[in-house]
């Protein structure tokens, strides 16, 4: 573990491979953290890559500088987060991949900084232009906890049991039995963090209109919001079975992206591909950064 200081962050990661091998940034979701690229960095760095696996804000050992700045967990507060990091890094040019929470961070910067992201894989969650737009009710139904957690009572019950909460969603969100208790616990230690439940809360909040955005953010808010198409190389990898992204909700996104787009569904996988299925997501992801 290294950490790296920013403006407003002293950020955790993983660093490791050749110096001079293509960088990648690998971004976990929620309720997740670095752990779940365990058999997938390995993986990319055999395959002469160089990989950066950092701490979102708000997880593990990733901290604030000051107890006076918002604990946004806007997606474009966190795309920010990465730029500042590459930039501590001396990483001009970097791919993305990113998982959940991670893969809208990756679409964001694909979106803002193209001429930064050489390629991005997005993992479970798909996107298009502007705000996200109301779910279906088959979706939204899925999005229970989103809709719990604008609810002072919701918020309450993240802050009160903040593992429990996460636990639940690993259940629900993937065919059972997919992980094991150490698993789990592995990385529900990272949930400690004592800026987790206000990140959370916020960052599904502020999704749906009913939390404040962080003024700081306005500009990239503003340009992401705009963008209308991505130039960035992008893959996308999507659950069959998942239990949380319906995946007929990721499909038909090709006319969203310039830069050329594939969009591969694993029969029986969940919302967790890097860990239930990483032989797979590691051909699909080793053959598409290495594709010239």
């Amino acid at each position: 573990m290294q950490f790296a200081t920013t403006s407003i962050l002293r950020i955790a990661y993983e660093r490791n491979g050749a110096n001079d091998g293509p960088p990648v940034i690998l971004l976990h979701g929620w309720p997740d953290d670095v752990r779940t690229f365990d058999r997938i960095a390995p993986e990319l760095r055999a395959a002469g890559f160089q990989t950066v696996v950092p701490w979102l804000r708000g997880f593990g050992p990733t901290s604030f500088l000051s107890s006076d700045t918002m604990r946004s967990g806007e997606m474009v507060a966190m795309a920010q987060d990465v730029l500042d990091l590459a930039d501590a890094l001396k990483l001009q040019t970097f791919a993305v991949v990113g998982h959940d929470w991670g893969a809208r961070i990756a679409y964001v910067l694909a979106a803002v900084r193209p001429e930064r992201i050489t390629r991005i894989c997005a993992l479970s969650v798909g996107w298009q232009p502007g705000e996200l737009p109301t779910p279906s009710i088959k979706q939204t139904r899925k999005y229970w906890y989103q809709w719990f957690m604008t609810t002072e009572r919701g918020a309450e019950a993240v802050r009160s049991d903040r593992k429990a909460f996460a636990r639940i969603q690993w259940e629900t969100w993937a065919p059972k039995g997919w992980f094991s208790e150490d698993e789990f616990e592995a990385t529900a230690n990272s949930f400690e963090n004592p800026d987790w439940p206000a990140i959370t809360v916020h960052s599904y909040s502020v999704r749906w209109g009913e939390a404040d955005k962080d003024r700081r953010y306005r500009d990239i808010d503003e340009r992401a919001k705009s963008a209308q198409t991505i130039s960035v190389p992008t893959l996308m990898i999507q659950g069959g079975a998942d239990g949380v992204t319906l995946p007929d909700t990721t499909d038909k996104k090709e006319k969203y992206f310039t830069g050329g787009y594939q969009r591969y569904v694993l029969d029986g996988v969940g919302h967790f591909p890097t860990r239930e299925a990483p032989d797979a997501v590691n051909r699909l992801l080793i053959d598409f950064l290495k594709a010239k």
